[in-house]
This record gives structure tokens, sequence and C-alpha cells, in this order.
């Protein structure tokens, strides 16, 4: 019998197991994609904590070459930039610098301390920037020429020296530079000579310590009052009167009238006959006629306003004073064509001097005693001894200037000379008693000179010659004494001049070595390490901590047993032993890793174009002319790269790619030609340059018609910036937002900033003025809260220019790609990532955008001009760095460096003091503030420095996808940090070469002219530039990784 058949299972049950198979199998999958995923975010924290660790020692190992770049600045700056040793000694009245020759002192404080005086009280008026010309009658050069705005305006002082020589005097007042306020005010005090690097504490004065005039007066128990600059504040505390100290603030250069018109409120009424007992001498500084200069130029009609009121005001103080007043009207400094000072040019050193009495005392000098000059001059030095012996009071201790000879000749024939012979020895030999001081303090001797000592001698000679009842004077003998002590006194000043210039070699060559070991070292991790240069970063630290800490303890000792033998001070020392320590540790690890280094030279011809571009700009700072004419040569080398990339992109084998190349090559070319017709000429460049920046070269105001063109910059800049993110389909999220609206809108708000400012110097609507001086800062200020506050955080928070397409596929099966894009398919539709292929530079070049914002609002109108066509030129540079393949090249960090350098030209700027454009410090406030002041000042001196160094890290992230490519042998941190270590190498090269021409060339006619100011400007755009890279630049890739990690991960 057959076993029974086993019924088959139902359709049911078939189905069932099916359901059975299929959640097996997707619990399967749901397990396998959880075990994955947590492999994947534990990857990915891993992946960020190493990201992390990496970036953090990238911007450590990069601070380190700041370190060693600040040592080296700093070194060779304090042997370079020498201060003059100050002597605390005080003259007194008891004791005559005479009384050691035999001369019978009788000192007696009413009439005289060490000469009878003229006057009892005096009236000095400083009128700030008072050039000589202003002063004096017009005078053409040629049947064209006619007066400028200053001219035939300011003419009392000219008026009554003509007329009663007696009784006035109008004299050059020539200054000895730096000529910036503080400096000429010590100088006018004190009678000694400035030195270069006081240039730098103009707005940081400290108080006096030196014997001074103002000292003098308040140990004889004068009374001062005083108003005007408050600058005298700092240099004399507590020396005047309270009840008529009178201070006003005085950097606020667009303010014309409150300084001057405070001063007139005060200074009449101290000049009323029942206030004439309060006061013995009276100090007024007066403002109105820089700030004109500073803020119109000095051919502008707000000039001759100015120049009006003074002339009335010193016509109202002659009115006033009695017979027993000298009224003394001055300018402390004079000013350039622009109106700006702070150099040695002859109208920034060639002020005014004018002296009145109303009783006759004034002299001229016999025509034998006159220079060849056609107009004698006195240096301002020279008033400090004048004012003293006039006042009688002890002459200040380290005075070096010369007594006024026509102050003292007012007495007819040999009394008058016999009286000048007088004061100028009595002032010689308070110079000779200083000469002896100043030698056994700072073992230097003034009077190695044998013409100091022969001139002395000989005119003690004569004058003993002369004394007594019976002495033969001979016809002119009272003028020889007084040409010999002349003498005395002109060589002893040039010799001083030659001492406070020597220069600490010791410390200037350990300044040399220490950036020039920096710069072979930062070259070597730069450019010759192969591979990931992230991987060794960790490695060289460690080198970098022991090197010191050797360098430490090593110079720790050193310092104590070599200090006194090489005469410099300890901390030099340790500072060189630090760094040398850290160059050390690099060296020592880059010979461990040999094996990973290849040579520093460059193998492509894009790196030999680097490396000229560096040597040649580095060599023309040992030529005066070139370095005079670095703005030309620096658009040749980028008009060079300009025509490289344009024949380099003609060998690409698509014919996009050939064309885009080509097309951004020349857009660079004409954009830098353009740029280059913005210009502001130094001195030394005429009359072969004609400036453009302003409306004439006499104006500091800029032309109307640049108005316009910022209206029209605001409208079309952000679509051309937009046009760029079109090419990778990256306008998209935030980039519409802040390209589109915010930047646009950002920029008519400076476009409406400077339209007001024109209309406020115009004075376009004077019913509105106070509407519209009100309204500047507030605008100023929202646009920094756009650019800097909004912007800065916009960014660490915005998500990516990104955009998601889904499409359905073609019948075919086809799907359109477009650029920049990445495209998956899923079933049977594309989805398409916009924005994919640039998803890191497209973001992070809205930080540049945001900081672009905020420096061209401080710069002037051409050169917020200039720093727009500078933005377009970046990414036609990083374009071109992408179409050429050049992401790890050094000639894209290279070219930044050059066009930073070449927009400091054409925004107004050259390598000289007087070229700084200090107002604009006010540009959003109304008064100084620290530390925004001078943060203000250096957006708008070094903004394209700053906007270039800010945009390094595009070199590597323009156009770099959100995931590395397996292929590849470096990573993008790697990249980002060998371009920022590239530009910091270039900008060190530039400062190094500088540094060491300005001190081979310490000795020439021109180095506090030409060769100081450009390595100061070398120095000072190194250190903020490698800065901004380091820690915005470098640190903001970091919040930009982020922010792509979180939407594709890390790994």
């Amino acid at each position: 019998m057959s076993a029974k058949a086993e019924k088959p299972p139902s359709e049911f049950q078939q189905i069932k197991a099916k359901f059975a198979a299929a959640d097996a199998a997707q619990a399967t999958e749901l397990a396998d994609k959880r075990a994955k995923d947590k492999q994947v975010a534990l990857r990915n924290k891993i992946a960020r904590r190493d990201f992390t660790y990496s970036h953090g020692l990238l911007v450590a190992l990069l601070l380190s070459f700041v370190y060693l770049h600040g040592v080296g600045i700093y070194l060779f700056t304090k042997g370079f930039l020498l201060t003059r040793l100050v002597l605390e000694h005080k003259s007194s009245c008891d004791i005559s610098p005479l009384q050691e020759y035999g001369d019978a002192a009788l000192p007696n404080v009413d009439n005289g301390c060490w000469h009878p005086r003229t006057f009892t009280k005096a009236v000095v008026v400083i009128i700030d920037a008072l050039r000589y010309d202003f002063t004096v009658p017009y005078v053409p050069a040629d049947n064209t020429s006619s007066p400028h705005h200053y001219h035939n305006t300011f003419t009392t002082p000219y008026r009554i020296a003509s007329k009663n020589p007696e009784n006035a005097v109008l004299l050059p007042f020539i200054a000895d530079p730096p000529t910036t306020t503080l400096q000429r005010l010590k100088g006018l005090t004190t009678g000694t000579l400035p030195t270069f690097i006081d240039a730098g504490s103009n707005f940081a004065g400290t108080a006096i310590d030196e014997d001074n005039i103002i000292s003098q007066l308040k140990s004889l128990g004068k009374r001062m009052a005083f108003m005007g600059d408050d600058t005298w504040m700092a240099l004399f505390p507590g020396l005047f009167e309270e009840e008529m100290n009178h201070p006003y603030e005085s950097l606020n250069v667009w303010d014309l009238h409150t300084v001057d018109n405070g001063v007139n409120e005060h200074i009449f009424p101290l000049l009323e006959r029942k206030n004439a007992t309060k006061w013995d001498v009276l100090f007024a500084h007066y403002l109105g006629v820089d700030h004109a200069g500073h803020r119109y130029g000095p051919d502008h009609f707000a000039m001759t306003e100015k120049l009006k009121q003074m002339d009335d005001v010193v016509q109202r103080l002659v009115d006033s004073i009695d017979d027993q007043t000298l009224l003394v009207v001055m300018g402390d400094h004079g000013m350039d064509s622009k109106g700006d000072h702070g150099g040695e040019s002859q109208g920034e050193v060639e002020a005014a001097l004018w002296m009145y009495s109303k009783k006759p005392v004034f002299g001229r000098l016999p025509k034998e005693l006159l220079p060849q000059d056609e107009v004698r001059s006195v240096a301002q030095i020279d008033l400090v001894p004048t004012l003293s012996l006039l006042l009688g009071i002890p002459i200040p201790f380290n005075n070096l200037g010369a007594p006024i000879a026509e102050a003292f000749l007012g007495k007819r024939g040999e009394e008058g000379m016999k009286n000048l012979a007088t004061v100028s020895r009595l002032t010689s030999a308070q110079i000779k008693r200083y000469q002896r001081e100043y030698t056994g303090t700072k073992d230097e001797d003034i009077e190695v000179d044998a013409l100091v000592k022969t001139t002395w001698e000989a005119g003690q000679k004569k004058w003993e010659g002369l004394q007594g009842k019976w002495a033969k004077k001979a016809p002119g003998a009272w003028a020889q004494v007084y040409s010999d002590f002349s003498s005395f006194q002109r060589e002893t000043l040039r010799i001083c001049k030659y001492l406070w210039a020597r220069f600490d070699l010791v410390s200037m060559g350990a300044g040399v070595v220490v950036i020039l070991s920096s710069i072979l070292t930062l070259a070597i991790y730069a450019r010759a390490l192969k591979g990931d240069s992230i991987q060794l970063t960790g490695f060289y630290l460690g080198w970098i901590r022991t090197g010191l800490a050797a360098g430490t303890i090593l110079s720790l000792p050193a310092a104590y047993g070599l200090a006194e033998k090489l005469e410099v001070p300890r901390l030099h020392i340790v500072l060189f032993g630090t760094a040398i320590g850290i160059v050390l540790g690099l060296l020592g690890a880059s010979m461990v890793v040999r094996q990973r280094l290849a040579s520093v030279l460059p193998k492509s011809g894009w790196g030999v174009l680097s490396l000229l571009f560096a040597i040649l700009n580095s060599v023309m700072f040992g030529s005066n002319s070139f370095t005079i004419w670095e703005d030309k040569t620096i658009t040749y080398f980028i008009a060079t790269f300009s025509v490289c990339s344009f024949v380099s992109s003609l060998r690409r084998k698509d014919t996009r790619t050939i064309m885009m190349g080509a097309y951004h090559s020349i857009m660079l070319l004409i954009l830098t030609r353009v740029a280059s017709f913005s210009r502001l000429c130094r001195e030394e460049q005429m009359p072969y340059c004609q400036s453009t920046f302003y409306v004439s070269e006499s104006s500091s105001v800029s032309a109307s018609w640049t108005l316009g063109l910022l209206f029209a910059m605001a409208l079309t800049l952000p679509a051309f910036l937009g046009d760029f993110y079109s090419g990778t389909s990256s306008y998209h999220g935030p980039a519409q937002f802040y390209i589109g609206w915010a930047f646009r809108f950002g920029l008519l708000l400076v476009a409406a900033f400077w339209t007001l400012d024109s209309a406020d110097n115009g004075s376009w609507y004077p019913q509105y003025d106070a509407l519209i001086k009100g309204s500047k800062p507030i605008i100023a200020q929202l646009v920094l809260a756009i650019a800097l506050i909004a912007g800065n955080v916009g960014f660490a928070w915005s998500s990516l220019c990104l955009d998601v397409e889904v499409k359905q596929t073609n019948g075919n099966g086809n799907v359109t790609f477009k650029p920049g894009t990445q495209v998956t398919s899923v079933g049977g539709r594309t989805v398409t990532i916009l924005g994919y292929a640039n998803v890191h530079g497209s973001r992070y070049f809205l930080l540049v955008l945001s900081w672009a914002l905020a420096l061209i609002l401080l710069q002037k109108p051409m050169g917020a001009l200039s720093l727009g066509i500078l933005l377009y030129q970046i990414l036609t540079v990083v374009e071109i760095v992408d179409i050429n393949n050049l992401s790890s090249s050094s000639i894209g960090p290279v070219i930044l460096a050059l066009l930073g350098n070449a927009h400091f030209f054409s925004t107004g700027h050259q390598a000289t003091l007087s070229s700084i454009q200090w107002e604009s410090a006010f540009i959003p406030l109304t008064t100084i503030r620290y530390p925004w002041s001078p943060l203000l000042v250096a957006g708008n001196t070094l903004g394209p420095q700053i906007l270039t160094a800010m945009a390094v890290p595009l070199i590597a992230l323009w156009k770099a996808p959100a995931k590395r490519d397996i292929k590849e042998t470096e990573s993008l941190l790697s990249r980002v940090g060998r371009a920022t270590a590239t530009y910091i190498l270039f900008q060190a090269t530039i400062a190094g070469a500088s540094m060491m021409c300005a001190g081979w060339l310490r000795r020439h006619l021109m180095l506090y002219r030409i060769f100081s100011p450009r390595f100061m400007l070398g120095a000072v755009t190194l250190l903020v530039t490698e800065c901004v890279c380091v820690l915005m630049g470098v640190g903001a890739v970091r919040w930009n990784w982020t922010a792509v990690a979180e939407v594709f991960g890390y790994v």
C-alpha cells in the first residue's frame, strides 16, 4: 500500500513565507545599515577629531613663524631707529654756564637770570601747519601762473614786518623731520633734535622729562595759560594754571572750527587790561589750518577762510598787547601739496616765524653775515634760546639751538652787535656744558671734532681781547666774535646729528639673521616638503618646543654674561636665543625627515616665475629710483603673469577651458592697467607723475565724478561676482542673499556716505549741515555692522551654497549635466546637487566679501573703486589657478601678494609718512577712541594687503569638491597651509630685503626719506598680513570645513 501523497502548501502559506523571507532580508539589511551607519559615524567622529587637531597644529606652526618675524623686526628696529639719550640735568638761574670762564654771574630773577630780559610777558601762538609761503605775497613764476587759494590772504605779518622792521621780523622757520606735531612741540620747547622713530608716537605722547621752557617758567613762578591742541596736556601735565587751561581734542581732522573758536573764546578775555596780572606767558595752539589741509588740501576755499580767520586773530592780538609783551606767531611745520605732513619735503619743513613787539627791539644782520640763500631762515630749535633770553629765564640744558640774531640787534651799530655776540657766547657756553655732560654719560665725545674746539677757542680769545676799558675794539670785532660762536654752534649741531644717526650694528645684525633664517625654514616647509605636510605638523612642533626650551635655557646665562660686553639689553639676547632655538628646531626636524624633502628651488616654469618676481622685487630696494617707482614695477609683474597665463591657457585641451582661461587672463591684465590709473604721486616722482587720486594735485578732496562710479559699482559688482558662482552652479542659498542683496546694499550705503561727505565738504546744502554731519557716522557704523558683525556671524552659521534639483530621466535614459554638479540616479529620477564642485570655495569667499565691504568703506572713493577691482581680480586669479592646475604651485599666493601691494598704491598710499590718511579714523567715529581709531587707520592703509591675505585659502579651496579624490596625495588642509606659508614667505622676503637694504644704505642721503619708510611699510605689512592669514584665514577654514562636513561628512 503506497504512502499517502504530501499535501502542497496553500497559496496563502506561500505568500506568508515570502513575506517572512522579505522581512528577514529587510531586517538583515537594516541591521547591516545600522552597523554601517555606526561605523560611518565613528569614522566621522574620529575624522572630525583628527581634523580639529591637525588644524590647531597648523595654526600653531604658522604662529611660530609669526613669532620669528616679530623678533627679527623688533631687534633690527631697536638697532636701526635709535633714540638719543635724554639727560635729566636742569639749567638753574643761580648757575650761569659762563661762571667757569671767570665771568661774574649776577643772577636776578626779576631782571633776567643769565642775561637782562627784554620782555616781562609773552604771547606764543602756534598756528598748526602754517607754511611760510602762506604768509608772503604771491610772486608769479611766469605770465601763465596764478595765485592759489592760500596766497595773499594771511597778510598782516608780512605787512607789519615790511613797514616796521624794528617792530617785527618774519622768517622761514625750518623744522627738523619728522614733521609731526608732537615731535615739533618737543623741539620748540627743549631745543633738541628728534629721532626718526619718534614719528610713531605722534598719537601717544608722554610727558617731556627733559629740561624745557615750560618747566623753567614754572620753576621761576611764572603763571602760564594755555588753550588749544590737547597734545600739550600729555607733554606738560600740571604745568599750566588750572583756571586758565583749556585743551581741545586735536586729532579730529574733519573738524575745522571747534578748536580755533575755543581758543578765541578764551584768549582775548585774558588780554584785557583787567586780567593782565593773571598770567605771565600765554600759549595758544590753533588747528584749523592743519585740519583744512588734511581734509581739503591747501588749494581750497576752506583754506582761504581759515587763513583769513587767522589773519584777523593776529591783527587783534597786535592791537591787544602792550609794549612789555612779546608776540610770537609760528607754524610747527608746513604741509605738502596735498595738505599732509610727516616727511621732509620743503613744503613740510618750511614753516613761518613772526615775532612782534610794540617797542623797537628787532634789527637785521649785516650783509656780510648773511648766508648765500635768497631768504634767511632759522631752525625751529633756535626759538628756545631766543625766547629764554628775551624773557630772562635759563636756557634749557639740552638745547642745541642758536639765538635768532634779529631779536638781539635792536640797538644800532656796534652796541647791537655786541649784544648779539654776548648772547651767542652765552648760548655756546651752555651747549659746551651739555657736550661735557653728554660725553661723560654716553661715552660719546662730542668735542672730538677739531673744528669745534678751534671755533670755541677762537671766539673766546677774541672775546677776551675785547674786554677791559682800554681794549682796542676794531670795526667789526664783535661781528667776528659772533661769527666764531655761530660756527661753534653749527658744528656742534652737525656732530650731534651724526652721533644720533649711529646704529647698533649688533642688534641690526641679530634681526637680519633671525629674518633670513626664518625665510629659509619657511621655504623648506612651504615648498620642499613632499606629500601631505599636515602629517608632519605635529612632528615639527615637537622639535620647535625642544628648540625653544633649549634656546631659552642657554640664552638666560648668556644674557648676563654678554649684555655689558656687547652693549645690548639682556632682553635682546634672550629673544635672539629663543628665535635661534626655534630655527634650529625646524632645521633639525627637516634633517630627520629629509627623505620627504625635495629641492627648495622650483622645478616648474610657474615656480621659476614666482622666484623671479620675489628676487626682482627684493633687489630693487637697493636703488632709490626703483624704490620710488615700485608701483610701476609691481604692475609690470602682474601684467607679465597675465600674459603667461594667457599663453598657458591656450595649451589646454578643452575648448571651453581655453576660452575661460584666455578671458580671465585678459581681464586680469585690463583691470591691472585700469587700477594703475588711480595714483597718488610722491614728491620724488615729480614731474614724471600726475596724481589722479584726488580732484587735483594740490587737494585732498575726491573728484565728484567718483561718486557716480561708486553707485555704478554698487549696482554692477555683485552681478559680476555672481557670474563666478554661476560657473559652478553655486549661486544658491546664502550666496544669493549676501552677494545679491546684503553686499549690494552695503555698497549703496558706502556710496551714500561719500556723497554726504562731498556735500559736507562742498557746503552743497548749508541749511542741512548738522543733519549731514550727524548722518555720516550712523551710515558708516551700519555698514560696519553689516560687514563685520552680520557677515562674520552669518559665515559661522550659514548653510552651503548648494541646491538640489530632481528631474525625471529622458526616455532614452540620458541626463543633461551642468558644470559644478554632482548627479545621482534614483528610481528613474536624477538628483543633481548644484554647486557641489565648489562647495568649499563658494562658501569661504562670502567671508572675504564681508571683510571687503568693511575695507571699502574705509577707503576714499577712488580707493573704494580700487578695492572693487581687486575683488574681481582675486576671483580671476583663483580661476586661472584652477584652469592651469596650479593649486599646489607658489604662483597663486605670490600673485595675490603682488595684487595687494599694487592696490596699496592705487588706494592713494605711498611708502611715506605723509600719505597716511589719518582722517579715516573719523569715518564711523566723531572722536578718537582706542583701540578703534588706530585699527581704522590700519584698515585704510593696509586694506588691499588684508583683503588678499584673507583670500589666500581660496587658492586651495576654490572649486575643491566636498570629498577628497582617493588619487590625491595631499589633503585640502595641507594645500591651505602650503598656500598660506607661501604667501607669508613672499611677504617675509620683501620685508627682509627692505630691511637689509635700509641697513646697508644707512648712510645714504635718502635713508629717512625713502629707505626707512619702505622698511617700516614692509615690516608692518608682514606682521599684519601674516596675522590675518593665520588667525582669520586659516582659522576660518575650520568653520568652513565643519559646515561642509555636516552635510557630506568628514570621510
